[in-house]
């Protein structure tokens, strides 16, 4: 089965954690040892018995504040596909919370109050999706027991929406009319609302197509490991170890090693210890060539004809992590997936307000929770992509060079 990663997101009590926890507790994902805590736990019970929020609100000032402030990692699964869910926190002060939740998401469910309509932190968030690329966005309409299960209440919401979305160019929307507390439209659909005539939310989540969000035209392979196990059974066994971040590799392709430059040929592909015609995104792979070249850690393998981009320096947009402020010069690690190098910050170009996408001027220094346009430079060269055109090539994070705290999600333009 393959894996849909999806994230919740919306303003203080929209209901997420309620919704993930109603996902949990309809599709019997929770064990009964579970069950039993959750009952001597719950507060604000509902017709069950029980606080389905406090699933997923795990910190005990979460539990105290009723607010979510970590991201919370639930995993479940139904008969046709395994889920990831993270919960995201709303608020302002936890917007790398946020973006560190949804860089990995395939799908966004943006909640909405259905008495409050689309609100500063719907539009915040979808903002964020629209960085972010994310390429399914479903708006859950929640509380729709709270104003009479009216069609026109969904409808007005759904126009209003529908703007946000056309200037952010956000596509693949999906609208639901639910209620998290009751499980009106989430794992069944309703009978209270006869109007709305679609799948339930858990059977669209079941269908959608992520499969297709996969790159298999830009041939990006970057070695993790090499595999040289000198023994008497393998003498000569030399392969490179990998995950193939986009594109299909086959026997006989005619390749480059970045960033080196030197060009070879693809003598054998293997995957879960067989030989095979092909590899492709997102598959694990052993890769074989012709030619005894020095090939290390973090070394790329290309087809001659879709080169990426090799420089020291380039623009990007970062998500500031960290209390210790960022200050042009200041110098870090960049993780480039398995390639580490050290790196500085050579200029700030402007501050990203992810309310309004307005770009402001920045005063001396980037804190926490600000997203900056800045120009990096690198110690050696990086062979990447934009991240609007590959996301794996395309994103990185800046480690404190002292602490190895991850100081900075960055997104390559």
């Amino acid at each position: 089965m393959d894996i849909l990663r999806l994230m919740t997101a919306g303003s203080v009590d929209d209901g997420k954690s309620t919704l993930i926890g109603r996902l949990l507790y309809d599709s019997k994902s929770i064990l009964v040892d579970q069950l039993e805590a959750l009952e001597k736990q719950s507060k604000n019970k509902n017709s069950d018995g029980i606080d389905l929020a406090i699933l997923t609100d795990g910190l005990r000032a979460e539990r105290e504040q009723g607010i979510t402030i970590d991201v919370a990692y639930r995993y479940f699964s139904t008969p046709n596909r395994k889920f990831i869910i993270a919960d995201a926190p709303g608020h302002v002060q936890y917007t790398r919370n946020m973006i560190t939740g949804a860089s990995n998401s395939d799908l966004m469910i943006i909640l909405i109050d259905a008495r409050q309509g689309v609100i500063e932190q719907t539009r915040r968030h979808s903002i964020i999706a629209s960085l972010l690329q994310i390429k399914h966005i479903v708006i859950a309409v929640n509380k729709m027991d709270l104003v009479d299960y009216s069609e026109e209440v969904f409808e007005n919401i759904k126009t209003g929406y529908l703007e946000i979305a056309q200037k952010l160019n956000l596509i693949n929307i999906q609208f639901f009319p639910i209620s998290a507390l009751d499980g009106d439209n989430i794992v069944d659909r309703s009978n209270k609302m006869p109007w709305f005539k679609e799948n339930s939310l858990l059977e669209y989540l079941e269908q959608v197509e992520i499969n297709k969000e996969i790159n298999l035209k830009d041939t990006r392979f970057q070695v993790q490991f090499v595999i040289r196990p000198q023994t008497d059974e393998l003498h000569d066994y030399r392969g490179y170890a990998g995950e193939v971040v986009s594109g299909i590799y086959k026997k006989g392709d005619r390749i480059k090693i970045l960033p080196q430059n030197i060009e070879t040929t693809i003598s054998k592909v293997e995957t879960g210890g067989k030989e095979v015609d092909e590899v492709f995104a997102p598959q694990p792979a052993v890769i074989h060539i012709e030619d005894d070249i020095d090939i290390s850690r973090g070394d790329y393998f290309v087809h001659t004809d879709q080169i990426p981009t090799v420089d020291n320096e380039f623009q990007a947009l970062v998500c500031w992590m960290d209390h210790k402020e960022l200050v042009p010069g200041n110098k870090y690690f960049l993780q480039h997936r398995s390639k580490l190098v050290k790196a500085i910050v050579k200029e700030i170009d402007y501050q990203l307000d992810v309310n309004t996408l307005e770009k402001t001027p920045v005063n001396d220094s980037v804190k926490l929770n600000e997203v900056v346009r800045v120009t990096i430079k690198t110690a050696s060269p990086l062979v990447f992509d934009s991240f609007e055109k590959n996301k794996g090539t395309g994103s990185a994070i800046l480690i404190d060079e002292t602490s190895n705290a991850t100081v900075g999600g960055v997104m390559i333009l």
